[in-house]
Parts: C-alpha cells; structure tokens; sequence
C-alpha cells in the first residue's frame, strides 16, 4: 500500500519519523525527498496523491494553517480509492491544538494521538495497524 502523508513543512521531523515507521511496517510512503531539483514541485505533488492508496494527515497548529494541507485532504475526501483510509493524527499536546481548532471533518474518523513524538510508540503502533486494516 502506498501511503501520503499530509503535513506542514515545519512538521518534518514528526513526518519523517511517521514514514520511517511505516516503510518498517512494509508500506510504500511518499516523501519530498523523491522530488529532484528542477522537477515540478505541483505536478509531482499531485502524481504523488493519485497514486497513492491511503493518507496519513498529522495535524499540529502549523499545518492547519497550511493551504497544501486543505488541497490534500480535500482531494483524499473526494477519491473514492481513499475510504477508510484517511488517518488523522494529532501530532502535538493536547493543549497544544484544542479540540475546538480542529475542523470538523475530521471527527469523522478515528482521530489517533501522537502526543510524544519521542517515544509515541503506541500511536505509531496504531497508524501502523489502522493502515494494516485497510489493506
């Protein structure tokens, strides 16, 4: 399975080691370093969303106020390929991103908490098995 995961650039580390853990658990993640310089940034973004079978979106402050993020989630939210496969993961303290800032939509599914992004190992556990189901 090949998994996209949504985040804001100032995000990265937590986005890496998200990635890192599920090339691990076998799966396929597509990351900004597979894009080459002179190579379009938009249009391998945009490759890189259809071809991809699921979404991992880490919600922190940063990357509710990121526009690519919005483009993203709304284009996992209207390809059908992606049902059951949109996997929201709150990627800071609690008090850090209240309840009320997160948008709707995303209470659709099973949010997963990723509090510590030390030592995580459960959430990571369950963004692993979550994608696992899926399959």
């Amino acid at each position: 399975m090949k998994v996209f995961i949504s985040h804001a650039s100032s995000d990265a580390k937590i986005a890496k080691r998200v990635a890192d853990v599920l090339r691990e658990a076998g799966f396929q993640v597509w990351d900004e370093t597979q894009i080459l310089p002179g190579d379009n940034w938009g249009a391998k973004l945009a490759q890189a969303l259809r071809e991809a079978d699921a979404m991992v979106v880490l919600l922190t402050p940063d990357s509710l106020h990121s526009s690519n993020l919005n483009y993203e989630v709304g284009y996992a939210l209207g390809k059908k390929d992606y049902k059951g496969r949109l996997i929201p993961v709150i990627a800071v303290p609690p008090e850090q991103l209240p309840k009320k800032d997160i948008p709707w939509v995303f209470y659709k599914f099973q949010i997963i908490h990723l509090p510590d992004q030390e030592r995580g190992q459960e959430g990571l556990r369950k963004i692993v098995q979550k994608l696992k189901e899926a399959e």
